[in-house]
Order: C-alpha cells, then sequence, then structure tokens
C-alpha cells in the first residue's frame, strides 16, 4: 500500500496519541492505590501498545494487521470494589481523578480515530480504525465500571 503525505500525518498523529495514551497508563499504575485500577491501568496500556504497534505496521510496511472488532471486553468486564460508597478516603480520591481523567482521554482518542478514519479510501485501514475506536470505547467503559462499583461516579 503507497500512502500519501495526508495518510502518514494521520497515522504519525494517532501514533503519538497512542504513545501518549501509553504512558499515562504506565505512569498512573504507579500512582493508582487500588490494585483493581492497577491492574486495569496495565491492561490498558498493553492495548495501547498494541495499537501503537499496529498503526507503525501501515505506516512502516504499508499493511494492515488483522482485527476482531470485538466490542465484548468492556461490555463484560465486571470489577470487584475495593472502595465502599461512604469511603471519602484520599486515596479514593485520588484513584478517581485518575480514572475519569482517562476516560476523558479515551473519548479525545476514539474522537480522533472518528475523525481521521475518512483521510483513508483504504478499507482495510478504516476497519483498523473502527477496530482501534471500539477498543478505546471500551477502555472508556471499563473505567467509568470501575467508577461506578467503587462508588466514584456521579
Amino acid at each position: 500500500m503507497q500512502l500519501n503525505d495526508k495518510e502518514k500525518q494521520a497515522l504519525k498523529d494517532l501514533q503519538s496519541q497512542e504513545k501518549l495514551c501509553k504512558e499515562k497508563y504506565d505512569k498512573y499504575a504507579q500512582q493508582a492505590h487500588d490494585p483493581v485500577l492497577t491492574n486495569l491501568f496495565n491492561e490498558l496500556a498493553t492495548e495501547e501498545q498494541q495499537h501503537y504497534d499496529s498503526l507503525n505496521q501501515v505506516l512502516t510496511q504499508g499493511t494492515v494487521p488483522q482485527v476482531n472488532c470485538n466490542d465484548s471486553k468492556g461490555k463484560n468486564y465486571n470489577p470487584t470494589a475495593t472502595y465502599s460508597q461512604g469511603d471519602n478516603s484520599a486515596f479514593k480520591t485520588e484513584d478517581s481523578f485518575l480514572a475519569t481523567d482517562c476516560i476523558a482521554t479515551e473519548k479525545l482518542v476514539s474522537g480522533e480515530y472518528n475523525d481521521d478514519v475518512f483521510v483513508f479510501g483504504d478499507s482495510d485501514v478504516r476497519k483498523l480504525f473502527a477496530d482501534i475506536q471500539v477498543e478505546e470505547q471500551n477502555h472508556a467503559e471499563m473505567l467509568y465500571k470501575y467508577k461506578v462499583s467503587n462508588g466514584m461516579a456521579n
């Protein structure tokens, strides 16, 4: 596949977003007080790295990895609650902030894929973008479910 300049730039921009997401999840995994949240951040960091690698494959090799458009990961996520409803501890407040910040980031990145999908005429790249966008939405859903289970959602 031969990419034009606009497509290359879109891929590089998306890679920057994925790199930032991975770095954020790595950092937040170290800052989180709840081991359940730490594990979730580590899992999401791994998936963000996979997104980065998929984009890199398109950019450097001109090939598109296989995708499965799996949208069940968020739906099936059922975290164990660590904090009680009435817990107003600093740890709970800090973990809530980290989860909320990541939800906002996932919304932003999901929107980028929604916009950039129209830069590409290649249906396989468009399918890859749709798959990654679904996974970004799953990440936000998992983080939200974490917040709900721990009495953090308003």
